[in-house]
């Protein structure tokens, strides 16, 4: 099989976390990010997502959306994707008005990732508690799919208010993709036929039992997106060093970033631990291994984000983007 015919069956995107590396403030976090959608662009990525945290250094974007909008501002051709905007914390008719916004004046070039979040402090904070986290997904996403499709709407549940019309008008909903990492979430997202959004750390095999599981619940869509982990580099063994020496720097404090809103019990991740784990289950060395590596995937996933900055250099990360770039024959 060729390159090009690679390129023809796999849609590639770019994974962004913003994360604080050591040495670097939040600026330099962010203006890499932007940066790397730029790259994407121009070396012929199909997307680029921007993940959405609070209060860590794992990843210093708060609103993903807000991303969004620079991203779409400093391209012209790319999907941007938020991955995800979190509902958990977000009033969905408050995101439906700034995603149909960007969705009409970028063209349609913005992709809506939602996920549930977790049950952290962000709860507290903006004050919508732990209860919209645990029971409240679905009504939270049926909203959201309401004013995005809906030239009116009223609230009703958790969401009481009288009818009002959605502005922007909506033309035709934006792509949608959910998040997902738990069987309730899975059957969200079948009940409503909405592709899932896979994370990183699962392998191969944990992804297509999440497709498994997706389509006994009775979900139709087959467009699902994984991300993955890539870094390219001479050799394999030159990218595992780097990433070896690099991301526990980042992950230790970061993943800290991690408070629970109650006394719930948890147990975070060890930062070597959980960078061989990644490691182990990505696409890693040369462009030409991390791209066999995807083609060879077992989970029947067509379309993959790709997280590329994984050792925080801005100058790496260009590496691995534009030498994939590069070898899909797309620059």
């Amino acid at each position: 099989m060729s390159w090009g015919t690679v390129c023809l069956i796999m849609r590639l995107g770019v994974f962004l976390l913003a994360g604080r590396f050591p040495g670097q403030d939040d600026r330099d976090a962010l203006g890499r990010a932007s940066d790397a959608v730029v790259w994407a662009e121009r070396a012929g990525f199909d997307d680029v997502w921007i993940a959405e945290h609070h209060f860590m250094s794992y990843g210093v974007c708060p609103s993903a959306i807000t991303f969004t909008a620079h991203a779409l501002g400093r391209t012209e051709r790319i999907t941007v994707g938020t991955a995800v905007s979190v509902l958990s914390t977000t009033h969905p008719v408050m995101l439906a008005e700034q995603v149909t916004m960007l969705d009409q004046m970028s063209g349609g070039r913005l992709h809506l990732g939602v996920g549930r979040g977790g049950p952290w402090r962000d709860l507290e904070v903006f004050g919508t508690g732990v209860d919209r986290w645990e029971n409240g997904f679905a009504e939270s996403l049926d909203l959201l799919l309401e004013c995005l499709s809906e030239p009116t709407v009223a609230g009703t549940g958790r969401f009481d208010f009288r009818a009002v019309p959605m502005v922007p008008r909506p033309e035709r909903r934006p792509r949608v993709t959910v998040a997902c990492t738990s069987p309730g979430t899975i059957g969200i997202a079948a009940d409503r036929d909405l592709p899932m959004l896979l994370g990183m750390d699962l392998d191969e095999a944990g992804k297509a039992a999440m497709i498994e599981a997706y389509e006994r619940a009775g979900g139709r869509a087959d467009n699902h997106i994984g991300a993955v982990l890539a870094h390219v580099a001479d050799s394999r063994e030159q990218a595992e060093a780097e990433l070896r020496a690099a991301m526990p720097t980042w992950l230790e404090p970061g993943l800290k970033g991690y408070v629970a809103v109650d006394d719930r019990p948890r147990k975070p991740h060890d930062p070597v631990e959980y960078t061989e784990h990644l490691i182990r289950i990505s696409p890693i060395g040369t462009a030409e291994q991390c791209l066999d590596r995807l083609r060879e995937g077992a989970s029947g996933i067509g379309h993959y984000i790709l997280m590329v900055d994984g050792c925080g250099d801005p100058q790496v990360t260009r590496r691995t983007i534009e030498r994939i770039g590069y070898l899909m024959g797309v620059v």
